[in-house]
């Protein structure tokens, strides 16, 4: 790649970088919190490296045209096309993984437990998707059974048939690797898709509780819309609604 393209698209996609991960909470679309540190990191070493070669290429190409007699250093417009990418990071971030996403991702294998610690003795129990999920289908004392449960995540519609899904999804590392758990919801229709709802309910009773036969279901009491969080890709605690 010639110079005249490579030093600022080097420099775009450094600023781009740091504008994501030092100034907004942007990265967080792209990769898992502890990342943070080296994409900072990256950004500044692709800046550096940028306005170096920038410092560089015009005594490269005086010496050149000088060796040659005229300048190979005019970049093919093709290579343009690589600044887009890098302005995106400044000018157009993607939108945030969500129903499309989750429709389509690998589901998120729950963990096998030895044993289940007792639930709360609060009403509702706040609980995350997945240890909801792990206790219908493993606790063989079958504690969620009659207990009031409260989740937080967004809209999936089920597709054919109807319904909806409450929904995470989780980063292992980045947004490459992303997996989604979902509990299907019973008793309330489908806000629009992607719209983040903290629910509260009972276990739908469907399949032998306690074995991998129980659906991960609820069926829906109260349903209240509140704002996505900041970190989404991380199956957290129910949010308070405002």
């Amino acid at each position: 790649m010639k110079r005249t393209v490579q030093a600022p698209l080097l420099v775009l996609t450094g600023l781009g970088l740091l504008h994501a991960a030092l100034f907004t909470d942007l990265y967080l679309r792209y990769v898992k919190e502890g990342l943070r540190p080296l994409l900072i990191a990256s950004g500044v070493l692709l800046l550096l490296l940028g306005l170096a070669g920038a410092a560089t290429a015009p005594e490269d190409a005086r010496d050149h045209g000088h060796t040659h007699g005229h300048d190979h250093c005019v970049a093919p417009r093709i290579a343009w096309l690589l600044f887009l990418p890098a302005l995106s990071l400044l000018l157009h971030a993607p939108p945030a993984l969500g129903a499309y996403t989750a429709s389509r991702a690998n589901d998120k294998a729950v963990t096998e437990e030895d044993r289940f610690d007792p639930l709360p003795g609060t009403s509702p129990v706040p609980m995350t998707l997945t240890d909801f999920t792990a206790r219908v289908r493993q606790d063989h004392r079958r504690d969620i059974r009659n207990r009031s449960v409260r989740m937080t995540g967004f809209v999936t519609p089920a597709g054919q048939g109807g319904g909806w899904y409450l929904t995470r999804i989780i980063f292992t590392c980045c947004a490459a690797d992303s997996q989604s758990v979902k509990v299907r919801m019973h008793g309330t229709p489908a806000l629009p898709a992607n719209t983040w709802v903290t629910v509260t309910g009972t276990w739908h009773p469907e399949g032998a509780l306690g074995t991998s036969s129980a659906a991960a279901a609820l069926d829906v009491h109260r349903i209240q819309r509140v704002a996505q969080p900041v970190n989404a890709y991380t199956d957290d605690l129910p949010l308070t609604p405002s």
